[in-house]
């Protein structure tokens, strides 16, 4: 489970299966794809692209099987046991696992994307209902809770949150990208500092959607970006609020 979290697993990642699979379908034409599915695709391949804990790649596919097992552990299905476990305890009222025909996201924003010198509705990409890496629906007001709850360790205590703030070391060296960037990672958090300052970060992206957080746990700042279009980039709007606000601070 631990290479689940740091991303050293080896499992290839499911969105490159599924689009390999779809070459030449339109993605709105590929049916969506759940957890469960994302399992199937992944036994079908015969081996994993590194043995597990010896290098760091992002897979997808590792947040979706830990899902899975949430699941099996809990007994109750994954947005049930994220529902009762983290929002309702800590009132994220506006905040929901969205599952087609079996709840509604109310006063929702809709994805867009710049075609042809106008805006098109791009909502639900075939890999939009899978619970274990997304299809989280949430607010400013919201996030703005859970951010509190894990500064203030009301969610997860200072101990239990420390494996997911230390650096993943793989076996056969120092973490990178695939273009040979060093990278420095825990559990679901990027940890590399930002101009002398302690900082936890991380970045998503859709159709149609586009989303940053950048957390400085020494400053008590944390900013947040949600953008339902494309033509934007939320991580650099958030490290020049981030720039606007450490310009201010000593290091």
């Amino acid at each position: 489970m631990r290479n689940l979290l740091n991303h050293t697993s080896g499992l290839p990642d499911y969105e490159d299966i599924l689009m390999k699979q779809s070459e030449g379908t339109p993605p709105e034409k590929i049916p969506q794809i759940l957890d469960a599915g994302v399992l199937k695709l992944l036994e079908a391949q015969t081996s994993g692209k590194f043995p597990a804990g010896s290098r760091w790649e992002y897979s997808n596919s590792g947040y979706a099987v830990l899902a899975m097992i949430v699941e099996k552990v809990s007994g109750e299905p994954f947005g049930q046991f994220l529902r009762e476990r983290i929002f309702k305890p800590l009132k994220m009222n506006d905040t929901i696992a969205y599952e087609n025909r079996k709840n509604e996201v109310p006063h929702r924003a809709y994805g867009h994307s710049k075609k042809d010198g106008g805006w098109q509705e791009t909502d639900q990409s075939p890999t939009s209902a899978v619970l274990g890496d997304g299809g989280i629906y949430s607010s400013i007001h919201d996030l703005a809770k859970w951010d509190r709850a894990l500064r203030e360790h009301t969610l997860l205590s200072e101990a239990e949150m420390r494996p997911a703030l230390t650096p993943v070391r793989p076996t056969a060296g120092p973490a990178k990208t695939e273009e040979g960037a060093a990278v420095s990672y825990g559990f679901g958090w990027f940890l590399d500092p930002y101009q002398g300052h302690l900082r936890m970060w991380h970045y998503g992206e859709t159709v149609g959607f586009r989303t940053a957080i950048q957390r400085f746990p020494d400053d008590n700042l944390t900013i947040i970006v949600l953008a339902n279009r494309i033509d934007v980039n939320p991580q650099e709007m958030a490290l020049k609020v981030a720039d606007l606000y450490l310009a201010t601070k000593p290091r």
